[in-house]
């Protein structure tokens, strides 16, 4: 007897402990945070995010209504939706007769552009842009200059005034400020303001050409601007 009632003892003894370390053990895994789940790591943006190619409808616009302006294309990289390599390749064209003088400017020759832009809005998925940029531009161009006959006050013969093909070159900079916006999937406009530094010019035989293609009136204060629809390619 007195076995048993050790034994019994024992069992009742252990059941106890038994029962106080599970009650021990689920009040600890209850009282434990749960795991919390992680969210997956942001995709990473490819470093070629797609092209672009685009016009100006405002320099072509011009050619219809001031007596110069251009026909102006673009090509654009995108480079992680940050970053926008830019070549804009345009012809620019003159053909004016000074009311006073009526002396004429003929031109129409190519220009260049290569640059950089930057979007500084934080969402890169909405396909709209805000963005700073800078160009480095150049022109090799050549322009036709002529006027009435000059006439000889003292002999009364006349000189014609008829000077073809005149040649010049410039080199300039341009910082630029624009938006842009996303119309319909690959569909976008956008304007843009720069201002524009000379670098480099040569004189040509007449002294400064009236227009320079790409650049603008000679005696301008640098300020142009644009207005481009684009497309996504």
């Amino acid at each position: 007897m007195r076995i048993l009632r050790i034994f019994v003892f024992s069992c009742v003894l252990f059941s106890s402990c038994a029962l106080s370390a599970a009650a021990m053990v689920r009040d600890t895994i209850q009282t434990q945070p749960r795991p919390i789940a992680l969210e997956p790591a942001t995709k990473k943006e490819p470093l070629l995010a797609g092209c672009s190619v685009g016009f100006d409808v405002c320099g072509t616009v011009m050619t219809l209504v001031t007596p110069f302006g251009q026909y102006e294309g673009m090509f654009r990289v995108n480079l992680k939706k940050r970053f926008f390599p830019t070549a804009e390749l345009g012809l620019g064209v003159s053909n004016h007769t000074d009311e006073t003088s009526n002396i004429k400017y003929k031109t129409a020759s190519p220009y260049l552009r290569l640059g950089v832009d930057y979007n500084f809005l934080k969402d890169r998925h909405s396909g709209n842009r805000l963005f700073g940029g800078i160009r480095l531009a150049y022109t090799s161009y050549k322009f036709d200059l002529s006027a009435p006959d000059l006439k000889d006050p003292i002999y009364g013969t006349t000189v014609p005034f008829n000077l073809i093909g005149i040649k010049g070159n410039m080199l300039w900079s341009e910082v630029m400020f624009g938006v842009e916006a996303k119309i319909w999937k690959f569909f976008h406009v956008g304007w843009s303001v720069r201002y524009k530094l000379r670098l480099h010019e040569s004189k040509t035989e007449v002294d400064n050409a009236w227009y320079v293609p790409g650049y603008g009136r000679y005696g301008s204060n640098g300020l142009g601007g644009s207005f481009n629809v684009v497309f996504d390619i």
